[in-house]
């Protein structure tokens, strides 16, 4: 039985007042459902078709709620299916008594962009999208949305959108804007052919022969991940170096990568089964509200029951300013904070959190978000591994079988291990979180005996991304909880020298060398004298046996004994310089290289998605571009890094060698003003390499989600008072604690 929808409580409508709409839009109405109910076949479930344009005319008249399907583009695996889960959308809509509407927008795939130019527009996608949303849903007055989320920057550019308009509709008197949100399932990661397994084994036992161990074992790591676009790039670095080395032709190396490529997705598409940027998006999107549980987490396209029970909620939401898109995510915005911090949630959304905020017309920064999540410990409470078959594809198939509610159920355990949860912040269901949990069925995560990926007992008392300041730049973000207690104590409170890189490009061609370390030590790119003090800091234990050490001899140990620690800085990479494109192939290149990433940091004013051995630093501001510290620093430059404290400093070389730790920057920035200025002269001709109009020029910086600045000047309202609950306005929610 459907859930018929009230008429739009408005003034405004356009259909009734400007008779273009009426005569232009019941042709795609009906071709929608048309095109829907052929699509759907078979399966179609509803009564003959009644969709005349005679009737669609009379619900435009009536102003019966316009309600905007919005799809990807196929051209990325998450929207494969759009096709089928639209039509599902349409005929409910429709039976429901409103009017839907169907557009896309393109949606660009991160994986496929990695290393060339496409990067450059991979975070100014999600304003883009934004905009895109934005124009259409305002050029044909739609009133709500149900929104296909896909991966990469679709998500959280949908969700600024539809906050957005919520945000300007309410501010010109009109029905607040609702939308509720359809993830795409999530794709099964792929399994490498016995017959290919068994060649790669091969390959690693001619590098044990060979003394090349250092292939065999990072060959064996890639083959222990389940196969995705991502550890095919982990391939493609140690395939490189077995090429290099004669183990294999490149011929052979050429074929391994294609059966590794056409192994890897399912011909139905979805998100990948990996905890990056689109699963880290449903999760957040989810802890925003946003999405109905039914649709949460699918390992095929949702049926049309899963379908019918998200678009029949809407009949309470409409209307309601409780359940506009904006007031849904700012109630939310300290539970989505949480879950994404709990749930180990990707780098990148750190600045799209940042952005949903602004677009809702709420104040917020990079500070509001760390101060949210640091004002009481989250818990890690997310056993996701892609080497034990608990990857997400392994919680969506718990979820269906009824034996996790998914973040439900993570949303539950965070209470339990006393996070404060506002269990009365509104959600898409057209009720609270409170409600949501009353029925405990299925409820905690210990209904999943065998291989949980949601826990009830913690894996360690933190988790999250953490922003961190130092004394040659204002923040940064780091995800310390992607490494072990034991990667973090390797790293922590130690003395790293940097290895500087202008660009990504250059990045690249030298972390692949699988040789660079030997080059850094025949060049002395490190003086003796600071190698000597870096043995002292890092382990004062060996400095009387190493002191009078050659060159040579002290490099080796110090890499044998993984004492010498790199920060490895891509510079150049920032908004402004180069659109902020991720370092996803420079972090691959140094995790697959044994010996460099139990001594390397990653130092970037690019993003980030993933973790290296040693942590990952990104969306430094001031980027180099704007005169950031980054653009001052050279290889052969000592860094303290103090990550627990959330700190790192550049340190006075002289004073070091002297023993002591004294954290002094501006005296090299001064000094250092001809060379910032030569590099000043090449990041700017090297954006030219951008696309005049793509450019992020007019924009924030990434500790304020790199919007334009006019959304951030307009964001004005407090997200602690200005937020509704039921049909008051309080200034503190009830906390549900037990």
């Amino acid at each position: 039985m459907s859930s018929r929808y009230p008429a739009m409580e408005s003034r405004i409508n356009p259909y009734r007042d400007n008779v273009q709409g009426k005569a232009n839009e019941p042709i795609c109405v009906a071709g929608l459902l048309d095109r829907s109910k052929q699509i759907l076949g078979s399966s179609y479930d509803g009564p003959a078709p009644d969709w005349s344009l005679e009737e669609i005319y009379n619900r435009l008249e009536e102003n019966a709620p316009r309600i905007a399907i919005i799809g990807g583009s196929s051209d990325h695996p998450a929207h494969i299916m759009d096709f089928q889960t639209s039509a599902r959308a349409a005929i409910r809509i429709w039976q429901n008594g409103g009017v839907p509407f169907y557009f896309s927008t393109p949606v660009m795939c991160d994986g496929t962009a990695q290393s060339n130019q496409g990067m450059s527009y991979s975070l100014q996608s999600r304003n883009a999208v934004a905009e895109m949303v934005v124009n259409q849903i305002e050029a044909h007055s739609y009133h709500g949305a149900f929104v296909l989320q896909g991966c990469d920057k679709q998500p959280l550019g949908v969700v600024s959108a539809v906050a957005h308009l919520d945000r300007i509709r309410q501010y010109r008197g009109e029905a607040p804007f609702f939308a509720t949100f359809a993830p795409a399932h999530v794709l099964q990661g792929g399994t490498i052919p016995a017959a290919l397994f068994a060649e790669l084994e091969e390959v690693a036992n001619q590098a044990e022969q060979q003394s090349d161990t250092d292939i065999a074992n990072d060959l064996r790591d890639a083959m222990a991940y389940i196969l995705q676009c991502s550890s095919n790039t982990a391939f493609q670095g140690v395939l490189e170096r077995a090429s290099e080395r004669g183990l294999i032709t490149k011929e052979a190396h050429k074929d391994f990568e294609k059966r590794l490529a056409v192994a890897t997705c399912d011909d139905k598409g979805g998100v990948c089964a990996f905890n990056g940027t689109g699963n880290s998006s449903r999760h957040l999107v989810a802890g925003m509200g946003l999405v109905h549980p039914a649709l949460e987490l699918l390992t095929a396209p949702p049926n049309q029951e899963q379908v019918n029970q998200a678009l029949d909620s809407l009949k309470v939401m409409i209307n309601n300013p409780v359940f506009g898109a904006a007031n849904i995510m700012a109630a939310n915005i300290k539970n989505a904070i949480r879950i994404h911090s709990a749930s180990g949630g990707s780098t990148n959304l750190m600045m799209h959190i940042v952005a949903g905020m602004l677009y809702g017309g709420f104040k917020f920064s990079l500070w509001d978000l760390d101060q949210i999540h640091r004002e009481h410990p989250v818990p890690d409470l997310f056993n996701y591994s892609l080497t034990e078959g608990r990857d997400i594809f392994a919680l969506a198939m718990q979820c269906c079988d009824s034996k996790s509610r998914g973040m439900e159920t993570l949303f539950y355990e965070l209470i339990h291990n006393g996070v404060p949860m506002d269990v009365d912040a509104p959600t898409v269901t057209g009720t609270t979180w409170r409600e949501r949990l009353v029925d405990p069925s299925h409820l905690s995560a210990d209904h999943v005996t065998e291989n949980p990926v949601i826990l009830s007992k913690p894996r360690r008392s933190f988790s999250g991304v953490d922003v961190i300041t130092g004394n040659f730049f204002e923040s940064a973000v780091v995800k310390i909880s992607g490494m072990t207690t034991k990667q973090l104590d390797e790293f922590d409170k130690k003395v790293a020298f940097v290895l500087y890189y202008e660009n990504e490009e250059e990045a690249n061609r030298n972390l692949l060398d699988s040789h660079l370390l030997e080059r850094l030590k025949e060049e002395r790119s490190f003086k003796y004298e600071n190698l000597l003090a870096v043995l002292k800091r890092n382990s004062p234990a060996e400095f009387d046996d190493w002191k009078d050490a050659e060159y040579e001899a002290l490099f080796d140990h110090l890499v044998e004994k993984d004492t010498l620690k790199i920060s490895v800085v891509v510079s150049g990479q920032g908004p402004v310089a180069f659109g902020m494109p991720e370092m996803f192939t420079p972090m691959q290149h140094i995790n697959a290289n044994r010996k460099l990433k139990r001594l390397a940091t990653l130092l970037s004013d690019g993003r980030y998605s993933g973790v290296t051995y040693g942590a990952a630093i990104g969306h430094m501001t001031p980027e180099a571009r704007e005169g950031g510290g980054i653009l001052y620093l050279q290889t052969g430059d000592i860094l303290y890094l103090n990550l627990r404290d959330r700190e790192i400093q550049f340190l006075d070389e002289t004073a070091f060698q002297a023993g002591t730790l004294v954290y002094q920057f501006d005296k090299v920035k001064m000094e250092r003003q001809e060379l910032a200025e030569s590099r000043l002269q090449m990041i700017r001709l090297r954006s030219r390499q951008v696309a005049a109009s793509n450019r992020l020029a007019g924009h924030t910086d990434a500790a304020h989600g790199v919007v334009p600045i006019v959304v951030c000047e307009e964001a004005v309202h407090d997200y602690k008072t200005d937020v509704i609950y039921k049909t008051v306005q309080i200034s503190k929610p009830e906390i549900f604690m037990e």
